[in-house]
């Protein structure tokens, strides 16, 4: 019977063959909640569609399909992306886990937290941008000059929009997480970060143009976040520092 990966203790010695072995068992574990979530997610297709088809406006509520195979290739794609938001959490813990062994106990707690507040900024995205963000960009996009076209709604292209922008405001979201590791790596420092906002909020700016978004509602709705978080960063950047320069008590043996 196949056993879930074991996870090796702190400075556990381990073959290649045992790591790669390892690393093989929780790549199954993340494809397996994969497909278990695709699973679910196709039993609750019709569903996931209402849900997403919620934010437009009520007269567009009737998706449009131009092709026979449309209906069920735009189901399938929902059930794939709700899969993968589904055991995101379980693969950031199988990430997680495979890496602990390099760490000691302080930082194990540490990357503990890192995966618990992942995926907290994950569901903060999500809800943002299907209640703010997504209502906002599909209200501004289907009452554009609407006295001038006859406005319908193809269901794979509006699927296919409103999933990313979800998937874009949950990695816009992150962005406390990448700032944190990049400071605890050594990559940047505190200093740098609060001295040098000017540079950080153009960045942060570029980023949120770059992000997928074919509207300036779309675009301002996913960089006001952005700003937020980068300043949030910042602040928790300054606060783990000070920990960091806290005495550790010793660990018993």
């Amino acid at each position: 019977m196949p056993r879930l990966p074991r996870r090796l203790g702190y400075g556990e010695e381990a073959t290649l063959v045992e790591h790669l072995d390892e690393l093989r068992s929780r790549l199954f574990v993340c494809i397996g909640s994969v497909t278990a979530g695709a699973v679910i997610g196709f039993i609750f297709h019709k569903r996931l569609i209402h849900w997403l088809v919620q934010p437009l406006p009520a007269r567009h509520h009737h998706l449009l399909t131009l092709s026979v195979g449309e209906p069920f290739l735009t189901s399938i794609s929902v059930s794939l992306y709700a899969g993968f938001l589904l055991a995101l959490p379980i693969i950031l813990w199988q990430v997680w886990a495979f890496f602990l062994p390099a760490f000691d106990a302080r930082h194990e707690r540490l990357l503990k937290g890192f995966v618990f507040l992942a995926s907290f900024l994950l569901v903060c995205g999500v809800v943002f941008g299907y209640f703010v963000a997504l209502p906002a960009a599909t209200h501004f996009l289907t009452n554009y000059d609407k006295t001038i076209y006859d406005i319908n709604i193809r269901a794979r292209d509006y699927i296919g929009f409103a999933t990313k922008v979800l998937i874009a405001m949950a990695i816009v979201f992150e962005l406390p997480i990448f700032v944190l590791g990049l400071t605890r790596m050594g990559v940047l420092t505190t200093d740098t970060l609060r001295h040098n906002r000017r540079i950080g909020y153009f960045i942060v700016a570029c980023m949120g143009v770059a992000l997928p978004g074919v509207d300036p509602v779309t675009t301002v709705m996913e960089t006001i976040p952005l700003a937020v978080l980068y300043e949030l960063s910042i602040w928790l950047s300054v606060y783990l520092d000070r920990r960091a320069r806290e005495p550790f008590p010793a660990v018993e043996t």
